[in-house]
């Protein structure tokens, strides 16, 4: 007899002939089912054919088996909702999961989600580098963090070695946002203490990393907006973050910009931008760059091509780079484990403040609907801030 605070959720046909290959499975507390077995239940958002997410995304509920070899089961945490995630859904992202049965759904399909952070709840016998209770980021990107719970080879996981003081979205949406923040202001130009950056989308979770860094780092920022209600608030808001100078895109493509440039830094040169627009504001942002700078592009909110004029690149000779934060983590991840625990001792040290979230509880009675609508709303304008899946126990 399960004790009473054990519910059983699942009874045999006839009370008292239950068949041997039967589980019976119980809910504790309604929080977390687990088979007789030792079988883990657990739900999923999941596609097998891309579209828009309202269409095409379902709630899979399936058994993860106890683990074994070097495999470790997972409970979610929290798991954030980028757009590159729905451009993946949407089947218009560069790198695509493959759709597979392995999950026991009744056509191939793939999890939706990339970003996230889990915490160890088992182990199998030939697993040295975890242990239960762990917290854990996904060491390559298509992982399927979009699910209460999962299992995979400890190989594929990077371990957050101190999650004291952290919170699970502080840690689940590192990877990303401040991660790609982080990298191109190291990686691209030669830039110094008292040097200056422009960029825009700076309200970004990527912009407001980047301005926090350039604080730290002694970096001078112009930081880019759209125009919207509210703007006075929104400059105040990232001037406290430690920009310098908050400008809206509309003061950048007026023609009267170069000169009010000179004087707001001085006439010093600008060696790094930073691009998440594209189309004519990219432009206007290249045009504010010193010679032989570099403009770097992560992303095209715009949906509008780069068009270069040829003097930039004959007479001012600035450099185009893209960066894709996805292909990073997977060439390098020493390098990422490296990065997110520096970012994560900034963050428990509290000199690195939280991009604002909305957080989407997802518990195990949450309904499909609700879930569903959360990754709809991401690709709204203007939003309170990004979506994050916070898992209930």
């Amino acid at each position: 007899m399960p004790p009473r605070s054990v519910r059983p959720i699942a009874e045999p046909l006839f009370r008292g002939l239950r068949p041997k290959y039967q589980p019976t499975t119980y809910c504790l507390d309604r929080r977390r089912c687990i088979s007789a077995y030792g079988y883990t239940q657990a739900k999923a958002l999941v596609y097998s054919q891309y579209g828009e997410p309202q269409d095409v995304l379902s709630l899979h509920g399936h058994s993860i088996s106890p683990a074994h070899s070097t495999n470790v089961t997972l409970r979610f945490l929290a798991a954030p909702i980028n757009p590159a995630d729905i451009n993946q859904i949407q089947g218009v992202y560069p790198t695509k999961p493959p759709f597979t049965s392995s999950i026991g759904t009744a056509q191939p399909s793939a999890v939706a989600g990339n970003e996230g952070v889990a915490e160890v709840i088992s182990t199998g016998s030939g697993v040295k580098t975890l242990g239960k209770g762990d917290w854990v980021v996904m060491k390559s990107t298509g992982f399927g963090t979009w699910r209460t719970h999962a299992q995979t080879d400890e190989s594929n996981l990077l371990q957050i070695e101190d999650h004291s003081k952290l919170t699970p979205t502080q840690v689940g949406t590192v990877s990303v946002n401040p991660c790609t923040a982080y990298r191109m202001l190291r990686d691209f130009a030669p830039i110094r203490e008292g040097d200056w950056f422009i960029q825009n989308g700076a309200n970004s979770g990527v912009g407001r990393a980047a301005i926090q860094f350039g604080r730290l780092w002694g970096l001078k920022s112009i930081n880019v907006v759209r125009n919207r209600p509210g703007i006075d608030d929104l400059k105040k808001e990232l001037h406290g973050l430690g920009a310098d100078v908050v400008i809206t895109e509309d003061e950048l493509m007026d023609r009267s910009f170069p000169d009010h440039l000179r004087s707001l830094t001085s006439s010093s040169p600008i060696p790094l931008g930073l691009n998440c627009v594209g189309g004519k504001p990219a432009v206007a942002l290249a045009k504010a760059l010193a010679p032989s700078a570099h403009l770097v592009t992560y992303g095209a909110m715009s949906k509008q091509p780069l068009t270069l004029p040829a003097g930039l690149l004959i007479f001012k000779n600035i450099t185009f780079d893209g960066f894709w934060v996805s292909r990073w983590s997977d060439a390098h991840p020493s390098e990422k484990k490296r990065t997110v625990e520096e970012i994560l001792g900034l963050m428990r040290e509290s000199k690195l403040k939280d991009t604002p979230v909305s957080e989407v509880e997802w518990g195990w009675e949450t309904k499909a609907d609700v879930l569903k609508q959360a990754v709809a709303g991401t690709l709204d304008g203007f939003r309170g801030g990004k979506a994050v899946f916070v898992f209930k126990e």
